[in-house]
C-alpha cells in the first residue's frame, strides 16, 4: 500500500493522519518522538512508520487505548502541574486499556446511520474482513 493510501486509511480510522495526533500530543505533552513511543508502547521504528504513513494502523488495542488516553490527557494538559502531566504520562504507560469506539467516527456514523440488526446483517455479507469488525463495533457501541 502507498504512503497516501496509509494516510488515508489513517483518516477513516482515526478522524486524521497519526502524524497529526501524535504532533499535538507531543506538544501539548512536552515529549519526544522516543517518548511518545515509550508510552504507547512502540519500538521507535514502529512509531516512525506509522508517523510517516508507511504503515497504516496501530495492529495492538493496547496500544490504541493508551493513544486515546495521551489524547485525553493533551486536552487537560494546560490545567495539569508538570508533576501531575508525568504521573499520568506513568500510569498511561503501564495501563492494559481496552479501546472505546468513540475515537472512530466511522464506527459513530454507521452506527447513526443503520439499526444495529442491519449492521449486523451487512458485517456478514461483506467479503471484507476490516469492514465486518467496523460494521460490529457500530452495531454494539457506535
Amino acid at each position: 500500500m502507498a504512503i497516501e493510501e496509509n494516510l488515508a486509511r489513517q483518516r477513516q480510522l482515526y478522524g486524521e493522519p497519526l502524524a497529526d495526533i501524535a504532533g499535538r500530543i507531543r506538544g501539548d505533552l512536552e515529549l519526544t518522538q522516543a517518548g511518545l513511543a515509550q508510552v504507547l508502547g512502540l519500538s521507535a521504528p514502529m512509531m516512525s512508520q506509522l508517523l510517516s504513513g508507511q504503515r497504516a494502523k496501530i495492529g495492538n488495542p493496547a496500544v490504541l487505548g493508551r493513544l486515546q488516553a495521551l489524547v485525553e490527557l493533551s486536552q487537560q494538559a494546560p490545567k495539569l502541574t508538570t508533576a501531575q502531566r508525568t504521573e499520568r504520562l506513568q500510569e498511561i504507560r503501564e495501563a492494559t486499556p481496552t479501546i472505546s469506539t468513540s475515537m472512530n467516527p466511522a464506527a459513530r456514523e454507521l452506527h447513526n446511520a443503520a439499526p444495529a440488526e442491519e449492521l449486523l446483517r451487512l458485517a456478514e455479507l461483506t467479503t471484507a474482513p476490516e469492514l465486518a469488525h467496523l460494521l460490529r463495533i457500530a452495531a454494539k457501541h457506535g
